[in-house]
Parts: C-alpha cells; structure tokens; sequence
C-alpha cells in the first residue's frame, strides 16, 4: 500500500472519529456549559495536567480566547489553576473534585453509547479493535 492511500484511508478515519465522537457525545454536557468549554474539560480530563498553551493548541484558539474560557471554567469551579512552584509565571490545569464527577457523569453516558456500537462484536474482534487502537496510539497519534 503507498502512502498516498495509505492517507486517504487516514483522513477517512479521522472523518469518521469525529463524527462517532459526536454521536456518542451528543446530549451529555452540562447545560451550564458552551460547547467549548464542554470540548475544554473534555480535554483536560483525558490529558490533565495541562497547561493553557496546550489547551489553546488542542482547541485552536487563541491564548486570549483560551484563557477566557478557563476563567469562566473557574467560576464555575469546575477546574483549578496550580501555580508552578519553579516558575510562577507558569500554571497547570486540572479538573477540580466538581468538574471530574461532571466528566465522569459524562463519560458514563458515553461508556453506555460505546457499548452498544460494539454490542455485536465477538471477543476475538474486541482484542483486534483494542490491538488496532494500541497501534493507532503508537505510531500515529503519539
């Protein structure tokens, strides 16, 4: 296989990922949040701790826009900023004790979704899928 369909097949996939991940994330958020900010703590959940310019980077927002939008997460007390000791001019983010019983809620319902999509996949695919999704991370999405 050459590169070129080797990429085609890629984008198709990520395509695909894209709106699986919609489907099955579709009606879980809070109605206190935006949609950002639900794609935010999404974020910080999987990846915590995180910084500001990682969250800009993953979301494609600019620093200013990024840093508005973790204020008002902050508000809501729904994330925690923690000081680097060495460098005070640097923080991390994580979810504060609210913000993760909101992610986990929603990521239960997610979980629930999930199952049912893979409901008729035998054990033998199941370890295939996982083996595939271990590679993926490997090699592509490192």
């Amino acid at each position: 296989m050459d590169n070129n369909h080797l990429f085609q097949k890629f984008v198709a996939f990520t395509a695909s990922v894209h709106q699986i991940t919609s489907d099955i994330s579709k009606d879980v958020k809070s109605e206190a949040l935006t949609p950002v900010q639900y794609k935010i703590l999404e974020y910080i959940a999987v990846s915590q701790p995180v910084t500001l310019s990682e969250i800009s980077d993953c979301m494609h927002m600019s620093m200013p826009n990024t840093s508005r939008e973790l204020k008002k997460l902050s508000e809501k007390q729904l994330c925690d900023k923690i000081p680097d000791p060495a460098d005070r001019r640097k923080q991390s983010v994580t979810l504060s004790a609210a913000g993760e019983a909101m992610m986990n809620e929603a990521f239960q319902h997610i979980a629930v979704r999930f199952a049912e999509r893979i409901a008729n996949v035998t054990d033998g695919e199941r370890q295939e899928i996982e083996r595939a999704l271990d590679l993926l991370q490997k090699k592509v999405f490192y």
